[in-house]
Order: structure tokens, then C-alpha cells, then sequence
């Protein structure tokens, strides 16, 4: 039988005004998760710049960019809800080393394509869909399955140590991406992406964890699913948060997906600079997740979340219309900045607030809402971008996100808050 399902979301534990700002790292299975992930997630990033560079120059389109981003990320938008099911139900470190084995294998069929020569514009679409169900699975396990490394004390430290290094990671992937471009072509940003994924596939392994108990589940997955919608509906803190999260998703980060085309045509730049945006972008989120990781206490969190909620859309629409590039990087670290506080905030709010039997699905939701509704927002700002221009699709999506984010914050006044 399942465990009974509480109505109010568990208090956050009290953390400590002197508190370490790397205490996560004291548990032996997240210093192994951490380190294979920081290898892993560089080689991500060089796949990306890599990739998205790749397609610009193949198709020269806009809006090709724009598809490959919707193909990426459709499978999230239609399988996610699904795979928080799966998450609540199967052994978290299994599927994590099913999903990065599948990552890795295609990255290495997109490598092997680039190196002969022969890869077309649907290879990297129907790649890049691949990936995105791989993902739809792998970002509600991983979410969930800090917990079981750190446990609850170190639940909201472990959020923000992985935030800060997954940016570690998108500092040093584009910076070397874009040198490896130049030197040796995108194939070996492919094929290192590819080896990456062994380290963690060999951290998970490593793991020592308390062995898997069954858990006999009564319910239907069609069941458990409508469970999780319910639970969210019925907390209005948790449905504020993942409405953020949607408005980000679809009118804030989007713009990275013309950032090939912005850099070339925008800064008349190639592209080294372009691996320069990435990686000033990057040491933005790290920096943001330092900040979330070394402030004491916790009441600041629902005000520094409105606070970037408002900001990001200002500074990304100051950022279209900059030609300067010193200045666009210095821009691009206040992107950085403000995604890293939207992106860490929502997540340990959520994460503090949920009850641990609904972890899995509550957290495929947040991977719909910021990840699975963003094709459309990628979709539609390539497609923009065409007609109107870069510059002026980019200023536009910034303000309707400005406008809608006051809109949430104005219908749940709460979120300003939360602790």
C-alpha cells in the first residue's frame, strides 16, 4: 500500500543562522554525484553550443533554430507528467543510469554523423527529440532523488551546490566548445559530450544506499497522476511557483535559442564570442548559485524571487538591443544571474514544500511547466525573429514575461513570502 499523502505540505526544517555554505558535500554519495555531474554537464554544454552553431550554419535560418529547440523539448511537454509516475514507483538510481546510458549513445550517433560529414538538419531534429524524452524522464529522478543522497536538513544547500554546478559546467563547456569550433569543428564537442557521460554513470554506481523498498502501488498510474494535479491544485504556493516557472520558461529563456544568430548578425561576431556569451551567461549562475548557497537563513527566498522575476526581462531586453560586445557580456552575466535565482528559488520552494510521496510526480510537473512548455516558446520566438527581426523578438518576449510575471506575483501575493 501506498503511504497516506498528507494535505499540507511538510515545514521546511529550520536552518541555522551559521550555516555551511557546502554542507551538502559532506555526504559521500553527493561529493559522487556532484563530481560526475560537473563533467557531464560540461560536456552537455559543449554539445549545445556545438549544436546550436552547427545547425546556424547548415540551415542559416532563424527558425531552423527554433525547431530544433522545440524538437528538444516537445517530449517533456507530453511525457513528463509521466515520468514523475515512473519516478514515484522504480529504484531513482536505476533510471538515472538507464537515462544518462541513452544520453550518452546519442550523443555518440551525432558524433559519428558530424565526423563523416553526413549530417543533415533532420538528424540533429530527430536527435534532439530523442534527447528530450531521455530528458523527460532524467529531470523529475534527478530532482528527486537528492533527498535520498543529503536527506532533508541539507535538501535546500544540495539544490543550490547542484545549480552552481551545472553553471560550473556552463562555464567551462562553451569556453572550450568555442575553441574546439575553430580548431577541430563541432564533431569533437559531440564525441567528448558522448564520453562524459561516463562519469556519472560511474558515480551512480558507486553510491552506497539504503537498499530499495517496494512500495505495492494500488492505484493506477492514470490515478497517481491525477493525484499529483490535485495535490498542486489544492496548495496555492506550489501552483504560484510552477506558474512562474511557465512564464519563465516560455518568455525568459527562450531567447538563448536565436543567441547563434543574435552574435552573428546582432554583434557581428563568430564563433569564439559566441562561446564568450555562453560562458559570461555562466559565471552568472554561478554566481547566483553561490549567493543562494552562502546566504544564512531562509526568509529572503520568496522576496529574492520576486525581485529576479521582475529583473531578467529588463535586463534581457536592454541585452537584444546592445551591439557592443563588452557590453553584452556584461549583460550576459546578469542573465545569468537572474535565471540562476528563478531557476534555484522555484525549485527549493517546491522541493522544501512537497510531500515526499508525491516528490517524484510534483517534480515532473515543474519539468513540464519550465522545461516541456519552452518548444513553444522557442518555436515562436524563431519564427518571430524572422519576420521582425532579433532584436525586436527578443524585447518583445521580455515584456510580455515582465507583464505576465506581475500578474502571478499580484494573483499570489504569498510567493513574496515564503521562506
Amino acid at each position: 500500500m501506498e503511504e497516506p499523502i498528507s494535505q499540507e505540505p511538510p515545514v521546511e526544517p529550520v536552518i541555522e543562522e551559521r550555516s555551511n555554505p557546502f554542507a551538502a558535500l559532506r555526504h559521500r554519495n553527493f561529493q559522487l554525484y556532484f563530481g560526475g555531474q560537473l563533467i557531464s554537464n560540461a560536456g552537455t554544454w559543449m554539445q549545445i553550443i556545438a549544436q546550436g552553431w552547427l545547425v546556424y550554419q547548415i540551415s542559416r535560418s532563424d527558425l531552423t533554430l527554433g525547431i530544433v529547440g522545440f524538437a528538444s523539448a516537445i517530449p517533456t511537454l507530453i511525457i513528463s507528467p509521466w515520468g514523475g509516475v515512473i519516478v514515484d514507483r522504480v529504484p531513482k538510481r536505476s533510471l538515472l543510469i538507464l537515462t544518462q546510458a541513452s544520453a550518452m549513445l546519442l550523443a555518440f550517433i551525432l558524433a559519428a554523423l558530424a565526423f563523416t560529414n553526413t549530417v543533415r538538419e533532420w538528424h540533429i531534429i530527430l536527435l534532439a527529440a530523442g534527447l528530450g524524452v531521455v530528458n523527460a524522464f532524467d529531470a523529475p529522478a534527478r530532482q528527486a532523488f537528492v533527498i535520498e543522497m543529503v536527506g532533508k536538513e541539507d535538501l535546500p544547500n544540495a539544490i543550490a551546490l547542484n545549480s552552481m554546478m551545472f553553471n560550473s559546467a556552463r562555464v567551462i563547456g562553451p569556453a572550450i566548445a568555442g575553441i574546439l569550433l575553430v580548431i577541430l569543428g563541432a564533431a569533437w564537442g559531440f564525441m567528448i559530450n558522448g564520453f562524459s557521460y561516463l562519469a556519472v554513470i560511474i558515480g551512480l554506481w558507486a553510491m552506497q544506499l539504503k537498499p530499495h523498498v517496494p512500495v505495492r502501488h494500488v492505484e493506477s498510474p492514470w490515478k497517481q497522476l491525477n493525484g499529483g494535479l490535485y495535490y498542486v491544485s489544492k496548495h496555492s504556493d506550489l501552483s504560484g511557483l510552477l506558474l512562474l516557472a511557465l512564464i519563465f520558461s516560455v518568455f525568459g529563456i527562450s531567447y538563448s535559442t536565436i543567441l547563434p544568430a543574435f552574435v552573428e548578425q546582432v554583434l557581428k561576431q563568430g564563433a569564439i564570442a559566441y562561446g564568450w556569451i555562453n560562458t559570461a551567461t555562466g559565471v552568472g549562475a554561478v554566481t547566483g548559485a553561490f549567493l543562494i548557497a552562502n546566504h544564512h537563513g531562509s526568509s529572503w527566498r520568496g522576496s529574492w524571487l520576486r525581485l529576479s522575476s521582475l529583473a531578467f526581462p529588463v535586463i534581457l531586453a536592454v541585452f537584444a538591443f546592445t551591439s557592443f560586445f563588452p557590453a553584452s557580456l556584461m549583460l550576459a552575466f546578469g542573465l545569468g544571474v537572474g535565471f540562476m535565482l528563478e531557476f534555484t528559488l522555484i525549485n527549493t520552494l517546491l522541493q522544501t514544500r512537497v510531500d515526499d510521496a508525491l516528490r517524484g510526480r510534483v517534480m515532473g510537473l515543474y519539468t513540464l511547466t519550465f522545461f516541456g512548455f519552452a518548444p513553444f516558446g522557442n518555436l515562436a520566438v524563431g519564427a518571430l525573429a524572422e519576420r521582425i527581426g532579433l532584436s525586436y523578438a527578443m524585447m518583445l518576449f521580455a515584456m510580455i514575461g515582465l507583464v505576465l510575471s506581475l500578474i502571478a506575483l499580484r494573483k499570489f501575493p504569498q510567493i513574496r513570502k515564503l521562506p
